[in-house]
């Protein structure tokens, strides 16, 4: 059996997998505050792809409600996105500036 994906391996059992990738999303996001978009809107598709993942049994018709490929490229979003989500916690983009950025900063050309 092959995903016809070269260097992405067919996932045994993706339902169990993304089920925990999303726990320990969620899980992380409760250290970013509620208020950040960041957190806002990634807990709300982790959540919309969660209750998919719960309700579907169906591991292609998983992938049609998806609709982001193969199971196993849903896999690899969700484990990018735990780590991006894990980074995130580190920068800490919600917090003001250090200081202000110069005016011209966003002016083009110079």
């Amino acid at each position: 059996q092959t995903t016809g994906l070269v260097g992405l391996a067919v996932t045994e059992n993706p339902h169990e997998r993304l089920r925990i990738l999303y726990t320990k999303i969620l899980g992380v996001l409760q250290n970013i505050p509620k208020d950040a978009a960041y957190r806002k809107y990634t807990e709300d598709i982790v959540n919309q792809r969660f209750n998919l993942v719960q309700t579907e049994t169906n591991v292609e018709k998983l992938q049609d409600k998806l609709n982001s490929g193969h199971i196993e490229e849903v896999i690899l979003q969700a484990e990018n996105e735990l780590s991006l989500a894990r980074k995130m916690i580190q920068w800490k983009p919600w917090e003001p500036l250090v200081e202000e950025p110069p005016s011209d900063q966003w002016r083009w050309p110079i």
